[in-house]
């Protein structure tokens, strides 16, 4: 008798604490509501071929946002393992099944409350299972430590860190798509983040052209430790896209499994054609752009890509050069009004854009702010962050030693100034030398070396940049609006006020003048007549 009172408040120490962990991150009703689902009423556990099945995602034929798209056979092959390698790696089961105590620590070890390191490892240990139940054994090895964590130690080719990317990806968009509408995969150009990898992990990089580049022929090893360091740094949220997953799959309960996989391998869905469009802001941009981030704007840039019922992407798109025109004039008509976070998007050539093409190198460059802008004729902002976007991503925060994140000034006729201050935009660096500025005409875009600018991090924001300035000619300019619905209720607001001042501005009322000597024309034909002539003031 005591042996079993000992075991039994053993055990519902140990379901506490479970519970607790799950409780700390708000999982416990949901894991509550999808335990019934999935266990057998007559064994209360889960089978683990049920559970499997809940996790279970396949694809026979996703497309793809690149034209120039590797063979998918590997990943497929990878995502077809990715359910019971998750199950197997994560969930322990008994011999009945899959306890409630087991399954809630399974939860926990997955998506429990932990550090970011630790939670990328967790990450990693479910790709590197997955990958070796494909049938390609992973280059990367695990030593347990005493805190319950992993050390990984080995390497990842360039072909791995697609697939990783790919396999990120696709949990995320299962966990957007699981709404009972048929869609079908749709895998986006992650070339520029990839590469973003290999440039950081690797040396000798020197022949390589990243502007035509094949990853999956790369014949360089990127350390763990260094693509770990990178992926902290430049993708911080990388790991949401397994919690988001793992939530989504168990909130719709124990009929999800079939539904989810037939989600991803059914033909249908809206992305692909908003993704396949002219915007600078491609999906996989957007995704990347959206990792760097820990905060609601790394889900108002997705919103364009999972679109909700009504959600049309050019609601977010607030400017683009080629639609409404270039110029600064043009530019402020569109964001200004606008007191939300903006996407700023540069697309330039530099080089012999004249001669040889060959030469010539297309790039995409970006300001992420935390505010709308303003005309000022000096810096201002509270935080914002550059983005080298293609051809290869890198990301460029505050450094924190000065605040000169945003200048963007526009001439008004205001009279006479004997020093005006230069009409355009720019970001860092100091007045007239500024890290990345944009001309009055939107013709071309300057970019200086790192050393003019302390208020962002280091970097090149282009291959090959080198230490003069260089000056490029741009072929478009976007801008997206990151502030969400508020954000655009009230600029929509704001423009309406603006056009019916203007309107009244230009109306004249002629009752107001009575005669001849009050009348408008009368002021204009004496002042023209003699401008200088001392007039007696009427008091």
């Amino acid at each position: 008798m005591g042996a079993s009172s000992s075991t039994q408040q053993a055990g519902s120490s140990e379901q506490r604490e479970a519970e607790s962990f799950a409780a700390s991150v708000g999982a416990l009703p949901m894991l509550q509501n999808s335990f019934p689902k999935l266990a057998d009423p007559q064994t209360s556990a889960i089978p683990l071929e049920s559970l499997q099945k809940c996790f279970d995602v396949s694809c026979e034929t996703p497309d793809f946002e690149s034209t120039e798209a590797p063979d998918p056979s590997s990943f497929l092959g990878v995502l077809n393992h990715l359910g019971k390698s998750l199950v197997d790696e994560f969930f322990l089961a008994e011999k009945e099944g899959i306890s409630w105590i087991e399954f809630v620590k399974g939860y926990v070890k997955c998506c429990g409350r932990m550090t970011a390191s630790m939670s990328l490892n967790v990450l990693m240990r479910l790709f590197a299972t997955t990958l070796a139940r494909s049938g390609s054994p992973s280059k990367l090895e695990f030593e347990s430590m005493d805190d319950g964590g992993y050390k990984i130690s080995g390497y990842l080719l360039p072909a791995d860190v697609l697939i990783l990317l790919w396999m990120s990806w696709t949990m995320l968009w299962d966990s957007k798509t699981s709404n009972g509408k048929e869609r079908n995969l749709f895998l986006p150009d992650v070339s520029h983040l990839a590469l973003s990898a290999v440039v950081s992990c690797c040396d000798g990089l020197d022949g390589v052209d990243y502007w035509d580049c094949d990853l999956a022929g790369l014949e360089v090893q990127l350390p763990a430790g260094k693509f770990l360091a990178w992926a902290l740094a430049t993708a911080p949220s990388l790991t949401d896209c397994l919690t988001q997953f793992i939530n989504s799959r168990l909130q719709n309960g124990g009929s999800s499994g079939d539904e989810s996989a037939q989600g991803t391998s059914n033909a249908g869905g809206s992305v692909s054609s908003n993704a396949r469009s002219s915007y600078l802001l491609t999906c996989g941009r957007a995704w990347a752009i959206s990792l760097s981030l820990r905060s609601a704007i790394s889900v108002e840039i997705l919103k364009p890509y999972f679109p909700s019922d009504g959600d049309q992407s050019d609601e977010h798109v607030l400017y683009r050069s080629s639609v409404h025109g270039k110029g600064l004039n043009r530019f402020w008509s569109n964001v200004e009004g606008y007191h939300g976070p903006l996407l700023i998007l540069v697309s330039a050539t530099s080089g012999d854009t004249h001669g040889d093409n060959s030469t010539a190198k297309k790039w995409t460059i970006g300001a992420l702010t935390q505010q709308g802008l303003e005309n000022k004729e000096s810096f201002y902002g509270t935080s914002a962050t550059l983005y080298a976007i293609c051809p290869v991503f890198h990301v460029f925060p505050p450094s924190g030693k000065e605040k000169n994140f945003v200048y963007s000034h526009l001439h008004h006729a205001r009279g006479y100034d004997p020093h005006p201050k230069p009409a355009g935009i720019g970001f860092g660096g100091s007045m007239g030398n500024e890290r990345l500025y944009i001309d009055e005409d939107f013709a071309r875009v300057t970019v200086r070396h790192h050393a003019v600018d302390k208020t962002y991090q280091n970097g090149p924001l282009f291959p090959n940049q080198g230490f003069l300035p260089v000056e490029a000619l741009i072929s478009e300019v976007e801008v997206w609006g990151l502030g969400g619905e508020a954000a655009r209720s009230v600029q929509t607001s704001y423009k309406k006020r603006e056009e019916l001042f203007t309107e009244q501005r230009r109306k004249v009322d002629l009752k107001t003048f009575s005669n001849w000597e009050d009348s408008p024309e009368k002021m204009m034909m004496d002042m023209m007549g003699d401008p200088n002539r001392v007039r007696r003031e009427d008091r």
